[in-house]
């Protein structure tokens, strides 16, 4: 295996992400399909649906069950986030304070003032046949799913708009004293819930440029985002499968 993707499997194993990505490797039989239907294109930014500006948050349990579960996505593996993998929205920072919503949500931390929140991840299944290096490289998607009172998640889009905005040169992820160096965020196209806004973020990975795809979709007084990665840096597309279904399940 080549230095490079060494290290890479090495970054994504702090991740959390190696167990699924080698999970995934025993195959389908199939391919994955899109089996979710696509959602209505969402309003524009200035006449998307408010939320219930009296609306309380779910709780936790009401968020487990809205959550995209494993029986909701063919050709993906997915599971809740392990002991140790999840992030406590005050271990997240960063060194510019403006971009710590994107910090946040790169980390599959809910940003602003959730009154519960939930976490999955689901990772594509290569299919049978797939050259086992090349399995490896499958894509694997952190969600991030929170729910607030009145215009909560309102404000917290807003804040990951502000910051896909104001963060365009980089800027430093910083998760109990480890810094992750980002250097490029673009903004990406989407189409899901009342609101939903996309970016492709690089790294630098030895020279060479790594890729996670960021998304973020509301509906309603529900916040969800979406990073996906690959430990070959080389992810080429939002996960619209899973945005369409974890949108459908918020209804």
């Amino acid at each position: 295996m080549p230095r490079t993707l060494l290290r890479r499997t090495a970054a994504a194993t702090a991740a959390g992400s190696l167990a699924l990505l080698l999970a995934a490797c025993g195959g389908s039989d199939k391919p994955a399909k899109d089996d979710a239907k696509k959602t209505d294109a969402p309003a524009s930014a200035s006449a998307a649906p408010k939320a219930d500006p009296n609306a309380k948050a779910l709780s936790a349990a009401e968020l487990e069950k809205l959550i995209v579960e494993q029986t909701d996505l063919k050709g993906h593996k997915v599971q809740k986030f392990k002991a140790g993998e999840s992030l406590a929205a005050d271990a997240v920072s960063s060194d510019k304070p403006e971009c710590e919503p994107l910090a946040e949500a790169l980390t599959a931390v809910s940003t602003g003032t959730p009154g519960a929140t939930a976490q999955r991840k689901a990772v594509e299944i290569p299919t049978k046949g797939t050259d086992p290096m090349a399995a490896l490289g499958a894509p694997v998607t952190s969600l991030a799913l929170g729910s607030y009172d009145a215009d909560g998640a309102e404000k917290a889009l807003a804040s990951l708009k502000a910051a896909g905005e104001s963060c365009t040169g980089g800027f430093t992820i910083i998760t109990g004293g480890v810094k992750s160096k980002i250097n490029k965020v673009a903004a990406d196209s989407v189409t899901a819930g009342d609101e939903a806004l996309a970016w492709t973020v690089t790294r630098d990975m030895e020279g060479e440029p790594f890729l996670t795809k960021l998304a973020v979709l509301r509906k309603g007084n529900n916040l969800a985002t979406f990073a996906t990665l690959s430990i070959t840096g080389e992810v080429k597309e939002q996960p619209q499968v899973i945005i369409d279904t974890q949108a459908k399940k918020l209804g």
